[in-house]
């Protein structure tokens, strides 16, 4: 079994990336002369995605219009948050409601995203089918992180996140999440953190170890050591 869908989240302001971010989406901030959001479509096609759902809010028309104008290799469907931004839970749900399938893999476009991160990705996803499970998150040490200034989010122990004391792994953007976990939400504003804090109740988070190099698009200070990469 396999994915055949991505989701990927384009619809936040940004605001720790000011004054960038206030004609340029944050996706559309560009690395060594290629866009972020460039960087995870790229990881979706060696992936073997089908298809990319991809949200959008702030400055919504840029990012629709350099999907038009980049003609990539794969079906990539819009779609907007609305009126009000959606946050991550209610976004990943109203894309998820344009789509027939059951289980997605869903991007950060913060994280750079290269190919290094293709077999971690594919035996994460061979890791959920092959255990049935309904959710997984890609986390690394936080050693592992570029930004030492990161907190840590969770502890991983035999694949189960826990919060615990001492968090020693972050979150570093890319999940895996059944259609299922959204049946009591209605398309709102909520963090995707909700869904998470109900699975660590019932011990049900899951998470599977990166073990490559953590860099992530935190803010102006990041982005100016990170802007030859």
């Amino acid at each position: 079994m396999r994915i055949k869908t991505a989701l990927i989240l384009c619809a936040g302001l940004g605001k720790r990336l000011a004054p960038l971010t206030l004609k340029t989406p944050k996706p559309l901030l560009e690395l060594n002369n290629k866009t972020i959001l460039e960087r995870c479509i790229d990881i979706t096609l060696k992936l073997g995605i089908d298809k990319i759902l991809l949200n959008t809010f702030h400055l919504g028309n840029e990012v629709s219009n350099f999907i038009k104008n980049q003609n990539f290799s794969i079906d990539i469907e819009i779609v907007k948050d609305g009126d009000k931004i959606l946050d991550t839970g209610g976004g990943i749900l109203n894309m998820i409601n344009h789509s027939n399938d059951n289980d997605f893999l869903i991007f950060n476009p913060d994280t750079i995203w290269n190919e290094s991160y293709v077999d971690e990705i594919n035996n994460m996803q061979n890791f959920y089918f092959k255990n049935q499970l309904n959710n997984i998150l890609l986390v690394t040490k936080k050693k592992q992180s570029f930004d030492q200034n990161l907190t840590g989010d969770f502890e991983l122990k035999k694949n189960l996140l826990k919060k615990e004391n001492n968090k020693n792994f972050i979150y570093i953007g890319c999940q895996i999440l059944k259609k299922d976990l959204f049946k009591n939400y209605k398309v709102k504003s909520f963090s995707i953190s909700e869904i998470w804090k109900e699975l660590l109740k019932k011990n049900e988070l899951n998470g599977f170890e990166s073990l490559i190099k953590f860099y992530h698009l935190t803010n102006l200070e990041i982005f100016k050591k990170l802007k030859d990469f």
